[in-house]
């Protein structure tokens, strides 16, 4: 009886030791967690991923041929990522990359080689694979010289071919044999070679991440990370506070900024680039055909009060399509005087003098939805009204891209020259709706010329001028209003170490390298 008494109290022993050591190795996990302020992803695919979701998500994962220092985004200091090495040709059109041997793909993929980076290329720019197909216009072919060889081939000479296969957007090297396996569901089931590999999707929940045990610049330190999706801003706060989450992304303006400065235990990331806030409007719907509309509503909407309601040190005003801290940035632009009796007399000369009536959708994402309500406001003032139904961000993305928007603001960051945001946003091939459309919402196509002789010159002065040209034309047709730079904002507890200086990113969000860790 005793010997069965001891049996007992030794499995009660064992099971308990058992839990101990579970319990431990299960605390000594390193994990970050960060909430971001979105509903769900559009897609992991990084040439199909457009979203400030979708680069949280998908940066973690992947590399480019070249990359910016996590903390830097001048293109003067990009560095080398999956190439080791490169070459220019003296005209600037053939360009040859050395790749790093031994390189793994995530989960048995095998090694990066050129065939990979070809297949990369191509993809990124075919406008049936890519969103980004725009970017590589230029590109004329992509050659695998040998296992660790890459050439590449341009028609003209453009000034920002390590731009576009950087760690962003179309630069982003995916496995061929992959893609090839898994098809479509490769966009929510990617291989890449970035310090993190997927884990887990859960939809309208979480993305979770592990450790990719053979990184090339050695393993992360973190073993996972979280990313949830809370488009709620209270929700985003009570978990941060309760210490569910470790990074919380924020709300743009000074009180968030002031509000969450103050819980113990927290330091507060502000940084750059920003994103541009930019006004497009849609030419070709009525009434915004009309030029005398169109700079109604710029004369209506008051930038100052706009940036001031956002907060001094989250936002600054924006004076002309291209930031001033970009390549090829201007001041030299007209402007549109907050006017309102101007904005009324020119709206009574188009044919509205009470007014009228506009309807858009617009994102569930605090950054839009927010400055929108205060031009809903100005814009009431003059006798516009202006009804906003809001929908959730990916679905946002797909309406305004099909044309129901007869203006839409737009909030986003480039690579940082200007020929993206041209191109992107104000060149013919780019407008909507059509076969090679990215996001020209004005559906303007008054200077492909200057865009197109800017992209092969060489005189990089001269190149300065013909994008103010562009600029200028922008504004002069009222193309679009641009509005003000609102700068990212962040919470993290202080124990979590980045391992770097945030100071600015590209990916718009807190960035976990595998330098990342969690301090006791």
């Amino acid at each position: 009886m005793k010997e069965g008494k001891y049996f007992v109290i030794f499995l009660v022993a064992l099971v308990s030791v058992g839990i101990c050591l579970f319990s431990t190795a299960f605390a000594q996990d390193k994990v970050v967690r960060m909430a971001l302020k979105a509903s769900d992803i559009r897609s992991l695919d990084p040439h199909y991923g457009t979203t400030t979701i979708d680069y949280a998500c998908i940066d973690p994962m992947f590399n480019g041929l070249v990359r910016f220092k996590p903390e830097d985004i001048n293109p003067e200091k990009i560095e080398p990522d999956l190439a080791e090495r490169w070459e220019r040709s003296k005209d600037g059109l053939t360009w040859t990359f050395y790749l790093r041997k031994g390189v793994k793909f995530h989960k048995g993929y095998g090694e990066v080689t050129a065939e990979d980076v070809k297949f990369s290329l191509e993809k990124a720019a075919n406008k049936a694979t890519s969103g980004f197909a725009a970017d590589y216009a230029a590109l004329a072919k992509v050659e695998a010289l040998d296992r660790y060889t890459v050439r590449l081939t341009f028609k003209s000479a453009i000034p920002s071919v390590l731009g576009i296969l950087t760690n962003y957007h179309g630069g982003y090297i995916v496995s061929k044999k992959a893609v090839e396996e898994k098809g479509d569901k490769f966009k929510f089931d990617p291989i890449g070679t970035g310090p993190f590999m997927l884990k887990d999707y859960v939809p309208k929940e979480k993305i979770v991440e592990v450790r990719h045990p053979d990184y090339f610049r050695g393993k992360a330190k973190l073993d996972r990370i979280e990313l949830w999706f809370m488009p709620d801003a209270s929700s985003r706060e009570m978990a941060y506070r309760k210490g569910e989450i470790d990074i919380v992304e924020g709300e743009r303006e000074q009180a968030w900024v002031n509000k969450v400065r103050a819980i113990p235990g927290t330091a507060i990331e502000i940084f750059g680039p920003g994103e541009t806030l930019v006004l497009h409007f849609n030419m070709t719907k009525k009434p915004l055909d009309d030029i005398r509309v169109r700079r109604a509503i710029c004369h209506a909407i008051n930038i100052n009060e706009l940036t001031k309601f956002l907060g001094p040190d989250v936002t600054e005003k924006l004076v002309s399509p291209i930031p001033m801290n970009y390549l090829g940035g201007t001041d030299k632009v007209p402007s549109y005087e907050f006017n309102p009796e101007k904005a009324k007399n020119l709206l009574a000369e188009a044919g509205y003098p009470k007014g009228l009536d506009l309807s858009i959708v617009i994102t569930e994402m605090s950054d839009y939805r927010r400055p929108m309500e205060q031009v809903q406001e100005q814009l009431r003032r003059v006798g516009i009204n202006l009804k906003m139904d809001v929908i959730a961000h990916s679905a946002f993305h797909e309406q305004i891209r099909k044309d129901v928007n007869p203006l839409v603001l737009y909030v986003c960051a480039r690579f940082p020259t200007a020929d993206p945001m041209l191109t992107q946003f104000y060149y013919s091939k780019s407008i909507v709706g059509t076969p090679t459309a990215i996001t020209n919402f004005s559906h303007y196509n008054k200077i492909d010329d200057l865009i197109e002789k800017a992209r092969v010159e060489p005189d990089a002065k001269k190149q300065k001028a013909l994008w103010a040209e562009a600029q200028k034309k922008i504004i002069e047709d009222a193309a679009a209003l641009p509005l003000c730079i609102t700068k990212f904002v962040f919470g993290r507890k202080i124990n979590v170490d980045l391992g770097y200086e945030m100071r600015s990113t590209l990916t718009l969000v807190t960035t976990i390298k595998e330098t990342t860790d969690v301090r006791k």
